[in-house]
């Protein structure tokens, strides 16, 4: 049988609960998860942490998830997919405002990928309003943000942000 390789792209910068419980979710569909650090061409020179700075963050995250990898892509998601043999696209949704731009990006990445499916997967109520930029200010105001990231990565992001 053929082994099922999804990919979960986003910049996550820095990633937090939300992303972590979608990485979880996920891994429990697919033989294999890449989450794959990209860079989102509307937030250029918005970035807290370089690429290899958001690579190590999610890999300290997920160290007791063997099918999980981390890996990150400058290009077309669809060129990715193809290139590492995955069949599916994992997207976490918190609200119906990003539906409307997540199934678009579903659309071009079917129509340059035939191959790839994506999969929705809706977040928990308990983490529908989280977002990275949600994470970044709370923190440069002072706020307490490890309710809102792992708590193996609270230290760096604190650290990092708060310089």
């Amino acid at each position: 049988m053929m082994e099922r390789i999804a990919i979960y792209p986003g910049s996550f910068d820095p990633v937090t609960s939300g992303h972590l419980e979608i990485i979880r979710r996920s891994s429990k569909l697919f033989d294999k998860i890449i989450v794959v650090v990209m860079t989102n061409y509307r937030k250029t020179g918005s970035y807290a942490f370089s690429i290899e700075e958001r690579e190590n963050l999610i890999r300290k995250c997920i160290g007791d998830l063997p099918n999980v990898s981390v890996d990150s892509y400058m290009g077309l998601l669809a060129d990715y997919a193809r290139k590492t043999g995955a069949t599916a696209i994992v997207k976490g949704l918190r609200a119906v405002s990003d539906f409307e731009d997540e199934f678009q990006q579903a659309l071009i990445n079917k129509k340059l990928n035939p191959e790839v499916e994506t999969v929705f997967l809706a977040a928990s109520s308990e983490h529908m309003f989280l977002s990275s930029s949600v994470i970044k200010q709370v923190c440069q105001l002072d706020g307490d943000v490890s309710l809102f990231i792992p708590k193996e990565i609270t230290e760096d992001v604190i650290e990092k942000l708060k310089r």
